[in-house]
């Protein structure tokens, strides 16, 4: 029999903002594989509960956290509890942002125009999230001896930008210059990092866009495939870029947008 590649035995992983749509796939999918142990978190527990018994059902163990990922003390006390569960987390999937409630009414003015206040929203999620969720779980990965996979799911945003969502765009290329360091620092531990760089994906989140034929239609046209994403779509590359198929590749960022952009 061959063997499979993509399978995770052993590996404990972390996912955040898993409590829907992409980061939920994202879950089910490195539990499906046969990871040994899944963090589930959302800021809300009820959610990240639900996702943990699928993820279960799958025949993997799980274990629901509700955090704050802004919140350092909060994100220590999440990688500690995991920790004891299952073992040394070697894989983290950076999933949760913050593009606003419904993405499709968001006021899109220049950031010259938005408060400071509104930048710390877009900042503190999507970069100090991704900054505070790394930053906790690399000292075991370095201590365990055994490898490791930093994974980040930004925005086609923080490629090639986003007129007026600049502090967003922003973030999300930060986040993903902060893997590519990391890249550097990390790889003679066998800790890889990369970026999942994703488009309109069909999500609750995204409903709005997706949901609504008229807006649907004149946002496909920038897409050369004419569909939106499924959280499947990008569940699968991050499941790619955990498993050992993807041990010689790091400091990368991987578009899964359906020809929204195009890049070498």
């Amino acid at each position: 029999m061959a063997e499979d590649i993509l399978d995770l035995k052993g590996r404990v992983a972390l996912v955040t903002g898993a409590g829907q749509g992409v980061g939920r796939q994202i879950a089910l999918h490195l539990g499906g594989h046969g990871a040994e142990g899944v963090v589930v978190n959302d800021v809300r527990l009820e959610r990240a509960e639900e996702v943990a018994k699928e993820v279960q059902a799958l025949g993997s163990r799980a274990l629901a956290v509700a955090a704050d990922v802004t919140d350092r003390e909060s994100v220590d006390e999440m990688v500690a509890r995991g920790s004891r569960e299952f073992g040394t987390i070697d894989v983290l999937v950076n999933n949760a942002g913050n593009m606003g409630a419904d993405p499709s009414k968001l006021e899109r003015k220049p950031f010259w125009d938005a408060s400071p206040a509104a930048w710390d929203a877009f900042l503190g999620v999507n970069l100090y999230g991704v900054l505070n969720c790394t930053s906790a779980v690399i000292p075991g990965m370095i201590e365990g001896h055994a490898g490791g996979r930093l994974i980040t799911v930004i925005s086609d945003a923080g490629r090639v930008g986003e007129a007026n969502l600049e502090i967003y765009s922003a973030a999300k290329a930060g986040a993903a210059g902060f893997m590519r360091a990391v890249a550097r620092s990390l790889g003679r531990h066998d800790i890889t990092a990369n970026c999942v760089a994703i488009a309109t994906t069909r999500t609750p989140t995204m409903a709005g866009v997706t949901e609504n034929e008229e807006l649907a239609k004149r946002v496909l046209k920038n897409y050369t495939i004419r569909r939106f994403g499924e959280p499947s779509d990008v569940a699968n590359m991050v499941l790619f870029l955990a498993s050992e198929a993807a041990s010689w590749i790091t400091g990368q960022t991987y578009p899964v947008n359906g020809g929204f952009s195009f890049s070498m």
